[in-house]
């Protein structure tokens, strides 16, 4: 016989000896329903370590009202200069596609978070966002769809992956790489991962891999990858940063030769 799922949390929240391990076991094959009750009990709790509870929790939960809560308690640690303790309580909630679209009190996390922290990170993805991709060298277009990216080594990768071959010419890359980038488990491959272009945005200014993608400025209202070969060999180490988020890099439409060449035509070299 099963024991309700909240008298567990409950105890969690009291601090009960061998509560946490208890939960841990319970939770396992429970329903939606029945999770997001016990998450709901766990976001009463004001410690640190519940809270993380929580964030794993609603990792596989999704959007739920506990969520609320702990967004609030991770922007007041911040605001209060102790954020460091309580960043992992978002980090692998935030990787869930459907939390970051609802995430509450957004700004305020913003404000708070420092630019350098992986919570930052995260809160800069973009998710749905349209590309306009251009490749100089065969004078082709694209429209592409992107989200869950976490930086530009990993849009680089999966850029390469989506045109080469079927529309560009060159070498693509390796599926160890690709796998990095997207969901595979090794996140870094042997010998590493090779740049297959040079990512520069629709002004001519560089793209550099170690930004993201919410980096790349509006040229004439959209966000624009203009590819050119590489001018020298370059490589890293990481297929993506954040492990548990999947990425979408889709070609949503071939532009026409004609809208190809008026865009080409348009951006800076």
């Amino acid at each position: 016989l099963r024991v309700d799922l909240t008298s567990v949390a409950a105890a969690v929240v009291r601090g009960e000896p061998g509560a946490f391990e208890t939960f841990i076991n319970e939770a396992q094959g429970r329903s939606p329903d029945e999770m997001s009750a016990a998450a709901l009990v766990l976001s009463s709790s004001p410690d640190v370590q519940v809270n993380e509870l929580l964030g794993n929790l609603l990792f596989y939960i999704g959007m739920c009202d506990a969520l609320e809560p702990l967004v609030l308690r991770v922007a007041e640690a911040f605001e209060r200069g102790d954020g460091d303790a309580w960043e992992r309580s978002l980090l692998l909630p935030m990787q869930d596609e459907d939390i970051r679209a609802g995430l509450p009190h957004r700004e305020r996390l913003l404000a708070a978070v420092p630019a350098d922290s992986w919570l930052y990170g995260l809160l800069m993805v973009v998710d749905l966002e349209p590309l306009l991709v251009l490749h100089r060298p065969s004078g082709t277009g694209f429209e592409v769809t992107i989200g869950g990216i976490g930086d530009n080594f990993q849009l680089h990768t999966l850029l390469a992956y989506r045109l080469v071959p079927e529309h560009v010419p060159g070498e693509p890359p390796l599926q160890s790489w690709v796998e990095a980038a997207s969901v595979g488990p090794d996140l870094e491959p042997e010998g590493g991962i090779r740049g297959q272009f040079q990512l520069s945005d629709g002004f001519g200014d560089t793209i550099w891999n170690e930004g993201r993608p919410s980096d790349i400025p509006l040229f004439e209202g959209r966000r624009v990858v203009v590819l050119d070969p590489p001018p020298y060999l370059r490589s890293w180490n990481a297929g993506r940063v954040y492990p548990m988020m999947t990425p979408l890099v889709d070609v949503a439409r071939v532009l026409p030769a004609d809208e190809a060449a008026s865009w080409l035509a348009k951006v800076s070299s």
